[in-house]
């Protein structure tokens, strides 16, 4: 049986899943969605973070890291339900294995470290999956193109928060990378004069809204650091990898046919999971065995 560790992780990563279908349930426009999302998780994790009794003093040069990290969540975010709006769920979510493929050129820059063989196999493998699956539905071909730009944003925050997080409290940096989601996003909004798009909103928008910005955003950030006490990080990540699976089969039984995609897809996406789990597993042993 599970133990309710593993039920917790399992949760979260389900509510993760459930971003896509919130995302397709809402009605407003990416960026004015983003707004919204980002504002409500702001406002919840100061309170959680706050009631925790955490500081949220950090220095300007600090500051500004988090700020810059949270504008690339934004426009990741603003890629991610775009995709989602101009094709469909299970479209957006199966670009997001791409992320592998990003993070294997991404990471040797940043980190001075060098391209492994199997890294660059795997990536080339993900790519050929990704140009199945265009071959499979090129009419989501704009949709495609933005899911996969929301990965290598997704690759690029990743590797960065990694950096941050060897010497700052995760809470800390979660709030005012928010923060700076919803400042850019502000922004954004300001300088197209499409404030007018944020209200009046139909009732069951800001039902899922608040769904978004707390439970699918707030807490699971919030429980992923809790979870770090009782597991290690390639555990979380590894859980993490199921995302776009359980979207994809939440997307389906919610909206059917409209999610409905050809055999093809199905069998590159989920190539697609199983070599970002293969990927993880591999790193997993080599760090084990260079602290042997």
């Amino acid at each position: 049986m599970w133990s309710n560790v593993n039920l917790r992780l399992h949760f979260i990563v389900l509510l993760w899943g459930f971003s896509g279908v919130l995302g397709k349930l809402i009605s407003i426009e990416a960026v004015p969605l983003v707004f919204w999302r980002t504002l409500i998780a702001v406002i919840a994790i100061y309170v959680m973070v706050r009631a925790a009794g955490i500081s949220l003093q950090v220095s300007r040069r600090l500051l500004l890291q988090f700020l810059g990290v949270g504008v690339i969540i934004a426009v990741h975010w603003y890629l991610f339900f775009g995709a989602i709006k101009v094709s469909n769920v299970s479209v957006a979510l199966s670009t997001m294995a791409t992320g592998a493929f990003f993070s294997a050129l991404l990471e040797p820059l940043f980190f001075k470290t060098k391209l492994k063989p199997y890294e660059l196999l795997l990536a080339l493998l993900v790519m050929a999956c990704l140009w199945l699956i265009f071959q499979a539905s090129p009419e989501y071909w704009l949709g495609i193109l933005m899911g996969v730009g929301c990965s290598l944003l997704s690759a690029l925050f990743s590797i960065l928060n990694a950096k941050l997080q060897r010497v700052h409290a995760p809470r800390k940096i979660m709030f005012y990378e928010m923060l700076g989601a919803f400042l850019c996003t502000f922004v954004v909004m300001l300088a197209s004069g499409n404030m007018h798009m944020l209200y009046p909103l139909p009732t069951m928008d800001w039902v899922w809204l608040l769904v978004l910005g707390t439970l699918i955003t707030a807490f699971p950030m919030i429980e992923s650091v809790n979870l770090l006490k009782h597991i290690s990080p390639f555990s979380l990540l590894l859980a993490v990898n199921l995302e776009p699976v359980y979207g994809i089969i939440l997307a389906y039984f919610i909206f059917g046919e409209s999610e409905q995609m050809s055999p093809v897809f199905y069998a590159a996406a989920m190539v697609m999971v199983l070599v970002i789990i293969l990927n993880a597993i591999i790193k997993h042993r080599e760090k084990k065995r260079a602290t042997l």
